[in-house]
């Protein structure tokens, strides 16, 4: 397939042919929502902990003896029924990581992309570099470019003055195009890639990548 390439004023400057396994593939909604909740999960940290009666600061004595006083039997101060004791059944550090193959990584990816061309709200410009940061500039562009929501801007390469320049501008990111992932594109509803950016993406997740297949196991012969 075709996509436009417009230049900074919004103006069509000339069409490139794209792989259609990363931008005009059919939609997988099932392997994007799990690779979304794959993502999310990666990002917990895990280290939320409280303290059990084992670890609370107070005596290990028994309040008052078992029998006797006519109220009810009580242990030591660390009980997670009293005040200043311990939690029962609280969090401890753990691990949220859930780990995704490779090749649904990149199904998911280019469904996202697919969607977004299909959607119209992937745009591709020539060329966005500054020699230092602009974020009038860029703001200007992005208008061109016909994007009034929350914007991803995606390079061939890690640019500094446009990651400064993005910095200041609220819902709009940058990152370069080997460091994109679903969680990125789906919170975000435009998406404005670099021509540069298009041909890595390509590069990365279509051509032979996404075509390859495991070969065959040889058959056995009988009797051996």
């Amino acid at each position: 397939m075709k996509l436009d390439v417009q230049d900074r004023e919004g103006k069509k400057v000339k069409s490139i042919d794209v792989d259609d396994l990363v931008f005009a593939t059919k939609p997988h909604r099932s392997l994007v929502h799990q690779a979304m909740l794959a993502y999310r999960a990666n990002l917990h940290r895990g280290t939320h902990k409280t303290k059990s009666r084992g670890e609370v600061r107070g005596s290990t004595r028994k309040l008052f003896r078992q029998k006797g006083t006519g109220r009810a039997r009580m242990g030591s101060n660390r009980s997670p029924i009293r005040r200043g004791g311990g939690v029962a059944f609280g969090p401890r550090p753990r691990s949220y990581h859930q780990d995704l193959p490779k090749r649904m990584r990149r199904l998911a990816l280019r469904s996202v992309l697919s969607a977004k061309v299909a959607s119209g709200k992937l745009r591709v410009i020539d060329t966005l570099s500054f020699d230092k940061p602009q974020t009038k500039e860029l703001k200007n562009v992005l208008a061109a470019l016909g994007f009034e929501r929350s914007t991803l801007v995606v390079t061939g390469q890690s640019l500094e003055t446009l990651k400064k320049s993005v910095s200041n501008l609220p819902n709009v990111s940058c990152l370069p195009a080997a460091y994109m992932n679903v969680l990125d594109l789906l919170n975000h509803q435009g998406l404005l890639m670099t021509e540069e950016a298009v041909h890595v993406a390509e590069a990365l997740w279509g051509g032979e990548r996404a075509t390859k297949r495991r070969a065959p196991v040889p058959e056995v012969p009988a009797g051996v």
